[in-house]
Parts: C-alpha cells; structure tokens; sequence
C-alpha cells in the first residue's frame, strides 16, 4: 500500500466507525477517543512510508513516587497490546505505538485504538493517585475550604479519608 492509500484506508475507517477526528495535513490525522476517567484522549496518527505511528499524551510528569509511576508503567507495558508506555524528555507521560503498512486493516486500527482507550482511560486514574497524591489532597482541601464542588474528585476521597486518619 502507497501512503495516499493508507491515509484513505484510515480516514474510511474513522468515518465508517463514526469516531471523532481531524486531518492535520495529508499524512497525520488527530482522533479523539471518549473516556470515563479522562474525558477525551486525543491520538495523533501518523502515515509513514513503512507504517503508521500513533502518540498520545496520557498525563504530565508526575510531582512525586516516580519509582512507583515508572513501576506501574514499565509492568503494565508488558500487557497492553501494539502500544507502549514512554516519556518525553521533560518526564510527561505517553502512549506511543507503531503498525506496518502491510497490516494496517480496519479491524487492526479498531483494535489499537481500544487499545490505547482501555490503557489511557483504565490507567488515569492509578497514575494521578500514584504520581499526584499530595496535589489531590491539596485540591480536595482547598475545594472543601471554599464550599467548590468534588465532583471530579470524589474518584479520589479514599486518599483523603487515609490522611486523616
């Protein structure tokens, strides 16, 4: 398959399977996958002329327990399918993973993008309570302080109910 072709396979696919995406240029297109835990993971896909790329950003470089994120990441790199775990070179968090052109099929795209939505989503939130403990409990007293809303922090309450104990 010719790059003009992959890219069209790709966009067919995107549209056919109704998933949320933009074409940045002719070879790159951002998808943007719905999560529960985070919202939104958008996925940049890259064509190349021996495969395609994907990237995505799952969360910033941790504030604390590196050893524990990079624990957690390097043994959960060990399950997860066609992608992988790794860092930039200011410690932010992504997902990255690489298809060779020959097996780029809908049915493949469809399974890497589940993929990276299970691992980003199912993930998120493990990763803020191993590398952002001590932000949420900051936030959380902060909120409570100035009577604002828990909402998206209730996930994380056992955290709080453990310091103060």
């Amino acid at each position: 398959m010719t790059i003009d072709q992959t890219a069209r396979l790709i966009e067919d696919t995107l549209r056919d399977r109704e998933v949320e995406y933009t074409r940045e240029g002719e070879n790159t297109f951002v998808v943007i996958l719905p999560g529960e835990r985070k919202l939104k993971t958008a996925v940049q896909v890259t064509v190349g002329q021996h495969g395609v790329r994907t990237e995505c950003f799952v969360c910033r470089k941790p504030d604390e327990n590196f050893e524990g994120v990079y624990k957690f990441l390097l043994r959960r790199n060990r399950r997860i399918y066609g992608v992988a775990y790794t860092l930039d070179n200011v410690g932010d968090i992504y997902l990255v993973g690489r298809i060779a052109t020959h097996a780029v099929t809908p049915d493949e795209l469809d399974r890497v993008f589940g993929q990276i939505l299970e691992a980003v989503d199912g993930d998120f939130n493990v990763l803020l309570e191993l590398g952002f403990a001590e932000a949420i409990r900051r936030e959380w007293k902060w909120r409570v302080s100035r009577g604002e809303s828990l909402k998206n922090l209730r996930a994380f309450e056992h955290l709080v109910e453990a310091d103060e104990s």
